[in-house]
């Protein structure tokens, strides 16, 4: 066979690329749109988009106005130093967003800024802070109506007001203490310690207008309307306000067993401070609330526990206020919902599911009716709904696509919107994207994306990348740019992106194929998946190698135990010992769940625990791990790393001291991409080993 694949090195400085995926310099430039929010009019449309910073040191984010007629260019709105994210607008159309920029007024000596509260004015005009904390701002909903303003902030425990917390948090810090008292799971979330300061929700009222020259500013309320929020997770941050202002609906924390958490929904009239449990379901989690146009109802997620028998299954509940009676709107329904939100006349809700490889837009009526998907490909987020009902808007991507903004209609089926004018647009792509479907050996239908660089055919086939997704509960169906094949693709090989059984979007049974049983179907399934790919004259056979991170990881060290058809195996943030990852990782009683205690129910954990089969490990492996990595905790790689070295398994360890489950700076990114690629190109392509420069 014609060996096709290019080079693994990067394109010669001064030599146009072909595609902003052949240099990675060029490729963690691109510009990353993220959010979305809508004017009460409808007429101004705002997206928050990250950059490289001056220094190309951080990705900066800023605000861009998209024109939502689709007629206009996009336009930037803000130039903050600290960068701006999480925009929203007020009734009267000025829009909110959080910043660390620091405050003009505080001076030369003040202290570092933390994100706060800012207002840029609808008429135009410099933007000013509006409400400032010192451990500053993670969180703010806007009741589209009246204008007022609820803001999470961490608060120490015991501490009534700003001024008591303050007080607290200098006596830590003046006598050098970091420590921090536990009484309750759990202890770490993803990449940061809990405590001692836990999140409250404070009600700001109407925010000030901008005072006169030489005048004070008004104060904001400051009320805490959580003021029983306490370790280990506190209020949260997942709230909504109604839009007449009078209630304020949230997830709440609460203790499920001895160590265990789940959440159930509370309402509280802001008014007063009266807090109310509209849903609490002891076999569910309840979550992701959002009020009806006139402030009488709610919709929420209900996310049913999973059991050591059956995994977790998803719907959408309506609850009338007034009565505090839940109903199920989408009963019946064989997918996922999320995200959901009432459309512009209260008669239905809008929301998410993966559905069939993609992450569908659906439309359910109230009176009854059975969802409907309104989109066609891609995958949607961040939806927001015009009041006057004539459209929608969301960021769409794909693996076509990084996330764009479009314009959706109420009630159309079908639809693939084009991209209104926008700063994030990639318009050349070194490959082409098709979809593969495959069959397990019980039948099941088993879907696949498959990207082909360009240049691939029978006569030059490509080397072939199987490209496993995390979760497990998730699919392959949406942009990303930690895990983005074109950049593989630019330098030769064909990507494949499979969802095997665990994956969702294909109905609670596919799910429950791989249900406990981490080793059998999703491993089954991802072998018959590349059995396809392998047939294709496109493809080389005699060339190939997998990855995944995170689950992914855990199926990569997985297959490198289970069959030598590989020639290099990558794995990220990947699981090794089942049972002592069930035990360190930030929520150990979720994976508990699925696979019993391990001291009474050892079955599964030694079944499904690649660690067990280790001595079967033949093909040349390539560890990544961050130290701040509380999800998959830094042990399962240093054991998988020591297991590999001292078997004299061919093995390299990449390792972030200061990343977490993921890579989330430009030169750790480029570094992360740099190593992968030239560990494929040592054992895939046959080239000499080239360590990357910087590592």
């Amino acid at each position: 066979m014609t060996d096709s694949a290019p080079s693994s090195a990067e394109q010669p400085p001064g030599t146009p690329p072909p595609s902003p995926f052949h240099r990675l310099a060029d490729f963690v430039a691109l510009p990353r749109l993220g959010g979305l929010a809508l004017s009460p009019d409808g007429t101004r449309l705002i997206t928050s988009v990250a950059t490289l910073d001056p220094e190309g040191r951080k990705w900066q984010s800023a605000l861009w106005e998209v024109d939502p007629a689709g007629l206009r260019p996009a336009r930037r709105l803000t130039r903050g130093a600290a960068g701006e994210s999480a925009p929203v607008f007020t009734p009267d159309g000025d829009v909110l967003f959080t910043t660390a920029r620091p405050d003009p007024a505080a001076g030369k000596d003040g202290d570092e800024p933390t994100p706060a509260l800012w207002c840029l004015p609808a008429e135009g005009g410099e933007a000013r802070m509006v409400l400032q904390r010192a451990p500053g701002i993670s969180a703010v909903a806007v009741a589209t109506g009246s204008g007022g303003v609820a803001v999470v902030a961490a608060t120490v425990p015991g501490a009534a007001d700003a001024a008591a917390d303050e007080e607290r948090r200098k006596a830590r810090k003046d006598a050098g203490v970091s420590a921090i008292l536990h009484e309750g799971y759990p202890v770490r979330y993803w990449d940061h310690d809990l405590g001692p300061a836990v999140p409250h929700v404070y009600w700001a009222g109407a925010l000030p207008a901008e005072p006169e020259p030489g005048a004070s500013a008004a104060a904001p309320e400051w009320r805490d309307l959580t003021p029983d929020a306490g370790p280990p997770l506190g209020a949260g941050e997942d709230i909504a306000l109604s839009p007449d202002g009078r209630f304020l609906a949230r997830g709440e924390d609460v203790p499920d067993g001895t160590a265990g958490r789940r959440s159930r929904l509370v309402l509280t009239e802001v008014a007063t401070g009266r807090t109310q449990v509209l849903v609490d379901d002891p076999e569910a989690d309840v979550f992701a609330a959002r009020f009806s146009p006139d402030s009488t109802q709610v919709v929420c997620v209900r996310e049913s526990k999973s059991t050591f028998a059956a995994p977790p299954d998803f719907t959408l509940l309506v609850v009338d206020l007034a009565s505090s009676t839940p109903r199920d709107i989408t009963a019946g329904f064989d997918r996922w919902p999320s995200a959901p939100q009432f459309s512009a006349d209260g008669t239905a809700v809008y929301f998410l599911a993966d559905d069939d490889g993609r992450h569908a837009l659906f439309r359910v009526t109230l009176d009854g009716g059975a969802p409907v998907r309104l989109t066609a490909d891609g995958a949607y987020s961040d939806l927001q709904v015009a009041r006057d009902g004539s459209a929608l808007y969301a960021l769409r991507s794909g693996y076509d696509t990084p996330p764009v903004p479009v314009r959706l209609d109420p009630q159309a089926t079908g639809q693939d919107p084009v991209p209104l004018p926008n700063p994030g647009t990639i318009t050349h792509l070194p490959g082409t994207l098709s979809e593969l479907q495959a069959t397990a050996a019980d039948g099941t239908r088993i879907q696949s994306w498959l990207v082909l660089p360009e240049g691939a055919s029978a006569e030059q086939p490509a080397p072939l990348l199987l490209w496993i997704h995390g979760g497990p509960l998730m699919s392959w169906n949406s942009w990303s740019w930690r895990w983005t094949p074109w950049v593989l693709a630019a330098r030769g090989y064909a990507v494949l992106l499979p969802n095997p059984a665990l994956s969702q979007g294909f109905g609670q049974e596919f799910v429950q194929r791989g249900w406990g049983e981490w080793g059998g179907a999703p491993y089954t399934d991802l072998m018959a998946a590349v059995d396809a790919a392998e047939a294709l004259p496109e493809i080389d056979r005699t060339r190939t190698a997998a990855m995944g991170g995170s689950f992914g990881g855990y199926m990569a060290n997985w297959v490198a135990t289970q069959t030598d058809r590989f020639r290099a195996i990558v794995t990220h943030a990947s699981l090794w010992h089942l049972d002592s990852f069930s035990g360190t990782t930030d929520s150990a009683y979720y994976w508990e769940r699925e696979f019993g205690d391990p001291l009474t129910e050892p079955k599964r954990y030694e079944q499904n625990s690649p660690h067990r089969y280790a001595d079967a490990i033949r093909t040349p492996v390539l560890v990544i791990h961050g130290d701040k990595d509380y999800r998959v905790p830094i042990g399962e790689g240093l054991r998988l790393w020591y297991d590999l070295q001292k078997r004299g398994v061919p093995s390299k360890f990449l390792y972030f001291p200061d990343e977490n489950h993921w890579v989330l700076t430009p030169g750790n990114a480029a570094v992360w991409y740099e190593t992968v690629i030239a560990f494929l190109a040592e054992h895939v392509l046959g080239e000499d080993w080239q360590r990357p420069g910087l590592v």
